[in-house]
């Protein structure tokens, strides 16, 4: 033993001072299956859009609150992209996982597989989705979250990619309200 003092939390990895002490990606990280059935089904025969964006909505919503340590509400979804269709008996797999964290809102990173339910070939990735989270107290308030600690070169691409989205969707905001203002005070209405 070393009569050291223990390292400032600035200097410990996923620690910055004052904040909550940071969690890796693997902690919160989850999947979600469910069999398709006849009742999911738009009036294509395939399933609908909506079935998945709920599936999606779950397995995100369960990251982000366990990632947060309680309740945490869709802020919005960026990016969801259908790749392929997905049938009747298709076994569909959401693996969602946080990508980033601010103070109080997270994006959450979703990939959408799918495959047979009695065969036995590899899944398709037929969908994905970004997904950004607010975590909120009993009252219905913003709480801090934690910082995510990336794990893999793959983790620290999707923080970085995250960064990028969130970096254009505050331009657009700012963008789109500076255009609503001009327009209102050049005396155009809605």
């Amino acid at each position: 033993m070393t009569d050291q003092a223990p390292a400032p939390e600035s200097e410990i990895p996923g620690v910055i001072a004052g904040e909550l002490p940071g969690k890796p990606t693997s902690a919160s990280r989850t999947t979600l299956s469910h069999i398709m059935t006849h009742n999911d089904t738009n009036l294509l025969g395939t399933v609908h859009g909506g079935v998945i964006m709920k599936l999606v909505d779950d397995a995100a919503g369960a990251v982000a609150g366990r990632h947060s340590g309680g309740p945490a509400v869709t802020a919005s979804m960026d990016e969801m992209a259908f790749l392929e269709p997905v049938r009747v008996g298709d076994l569909v797999h959401v693996k969602a996982q946080v990508n980033w964290t601010g103070r109080t809102s997270m994006e959450v990173g979703v990939r959408v597989l799918a495959e047979r339910w009695n065969e036995s070939t590899p899944p398709t990735q037929v969908g994905s989705a970004y997904l950004v989270f607010a975590a909120v107290d009993a009252d219905g308030k913003p709480r801090r979250v934690p910082p995510v600690i990336p794990e893999s070169e793959r983790d620290q691409r999707r923080y970085q990619e995250a960064q990028i989205r969130r970096t254009h969707r505050l331009a657009r905001r700012r963008a789109i309200t500076e255009l609503r203002a001009q327009r209102a005070a050049d005396g155009h209405g809605d």
